[in-house]
């Protein structure tokens, strides 16, 4: 199986490291011309050192930013919603959740999906083509190893909105897919709730693997590839997990 994107545009967002670098630098190595989007810059230049892709400082739960980012883009062949995270909470009581704590989460993991795909949506209407795949989690399926209510509940919330959206634009060609990543040492975030759960924690975490091993980067770029290649024409409101076997 031959994947190749030569001359299409791709769009990553939370490409300042970890997921999103593997797979802006998977894109590039297609062929693809790609753009990364984050709001840490210092992360993006790194990227593009690696990648030579296009940057852009993009807030993407900022709806205007995002009509306005992808007015200048102009068209795109293919969009990565992989911004997310806790935004550097830790689980606490429900209890001692403020508003405030809720909306951030929401913010950056599900409205920054739902207004990314909806400024590409009409370019790809008009093309009659397009791929969307957006990069949930394991939390969203089961419960998060964070105890972060608001994480498990957004990104649940993009597993709905990928079944949703891949019924509403399936008739112009576009599919929209969605990956749910297993725990992975992919960023400071993921390092840090590693060394927290101690050898106990992170044994007792493999022994919950089938492949008995954590996976990398590129196992999840790798799956996003394939969704956003010519291969998975007829696949459209799939949740796929990576995560070795649950």
């Amino acid at each position: 199986m031959k994947i190749d994107f030569e001359g299409r545009r791709v769009i990553v967002t939370g490409a300042a490291h970890g997921f999103g670098r593997a797979i802006a630098q998977s894109f590039a190595a297609d062929g693809a011309a790609v753009i990364a989007c984050d709001v840490n810059t210092e992360g993006l230049a790194e990227t593009a050192r690696l990648c030579g892709c296009e940057t852009m400082r993009l807030d993407v739960g900022d709806r205007a930013a995002v009509q306005a980012a992808i007015g200048r883009i102009g068209t795109v062949d293919i969009l990565v919603n992989n911004a997310g995270g806790v935004c550097g909470q830790t689980g606490r009581p429900i209890e001692e959740i403020s508003a405030a704590d809720w909306q951030a989460i929401f913010h950056v993991n599900l409205s920054g999906t739902f207004f990314m795909t909806q400024a590409v949506a009409p370019g790809m209407k008009d093309r009659k083509r397009g791929r969307v795949v957006n990069v949930s989690s394991g939390a969203g399926r089961g419960i998060s190893l964070t105890g972060i209510q608001a994480y498990a509940s957004a990104k649940a919330g993009q597993i709905g909105l990928t079944r949703q959206l891949a019924h509403e634009l399936g008739p112009w060609g576009i599919t929209v897919n969605c990956i749910a990543p297993g725990f992975v040492r992919s960023n400071p975030t993921t390092e840090r709730q590693w060394e927290a759960m101690g050898k106990d924690g992170q044994e007792r975490l493999l022994s919950n693997i089938a492949m008995r091993r954590l996976g990398t980067p590129d196992d999840i770029a790798n799956a996003v590839m394939f969704f956003a290649s010519d291969h998975a024409g007829w696949i459209t409101g799939e949740t796929l997990g990576v995560d070795g076997g649950k």
